[in-house]
């Protein structure tokens, strides 16, 4: 049986938007605008959807539904800017 990855999938596009959000938007708010609360609010945001995409990553890779390598190129993708759109399209296609 194929393994249902919907859940892993949407935590990406919602971890990898927040990024985006930190840094083509809070950040410089906060920088060039002045306006810190920016980075206040989505900061966190972001770290709670970095670490529930890092937690449904590993649940899957200890289910053995994803290969190590997997798993890694996963955990990279999570630190780049895109990654884990390019992550969701390429490694978890359906």
């Amino acid at each position: 049986m194929k393994p249902d990855f919907n859940i892993i999938r949407w935590v990406a596009l919602f971890e990898g938007s927040s990024l985006l959000l930190l840094l083509f938007v809070a950040m410089p708010l906060k920088y060039y605008a002045g306006i810190p609360e920016a980075v206040r609010i989505i900061g966190p945001i972001h770290g709670i959807l970095f670490l529930s995409f890092l937690v449904v990553l590993f649940l899957h890779a200890g289910k053995r539904e994803l290969s190590l390598v997997k798993t890694l190129m996963g955990f990279v993708a999570s630190l780049i800017p895109f990654g884990t759109f390019i992550f969701k399209a390429k490694v978890l296609a359906k």
